[in-house]
Formats: structure tokens, sequence, C-alpha cells
């Protein structure tokens, strides 16, 4: 009888698993990097090009964070279907 992809996936450890590795990492840099935004709790002054804002260190750090994912969400793309990688 022939082994179906929903048999392969069954018995593939959880952490060998493609999504898990590529997720794994982002995990725990998201972690590292939570933990060090919301150790920095002293207000700061920030300028804005013009204005000057006194805010949390941890609010500025947060709001950077998560421009940076952002960054990453519209820069880093899958692949579609239609493409295949070299070397398979």
């Amino acid at each position: 009888m022939a082994e179906t992809s929903t048999d392969h996936r069954a018995h593939t450890p959880f952490l060998s698993r493609p999504g898990v590795r590529r997720l794994l990492p982002f995990a725990l840099i998201t972690a590292v990097a939570l933990i060090f935004i919301f150790e920095n709790r002293a207000s700061v002054k920030i300028r804005l090009l013009v204005p000057e804002v006194t805010m949390p260190l941890w609010g500025a750090l947060l709001i950077a964070w998560g421009l940076g994912v952002i960054a990453c969400v519209f820069t880093v793309r899958r692949r579609g279907n239609g493409h295949t990688r070299r070397g398979r």
C-alpha cells in the first residue's frame, strides 16, 4: 500500500517539520527581544523630525520592533505553487 502525504506527516517528528523549523528561530528571537524591550522602562526624549516627545523607552523599542517585523513580512515572500526550487 502506498504511503500518502498525511501518513508521512503523522510520522515526522514535530521539531523536524519545515514549518516548525522556520518558525522556531523567529519565536526565540521574539522572546529575547520582548524581554529586552520590557526591561527598559526609563522615560526618554525622542525627536521625530520636528516634534520632540517624551515616552518610555520600552514603547519606542516596541514600535521599532513592530516596524521591523512589518518590514520583514513585506520583504520576505513565500514562493507560490508555480515556482520550483533549484536542486530538487
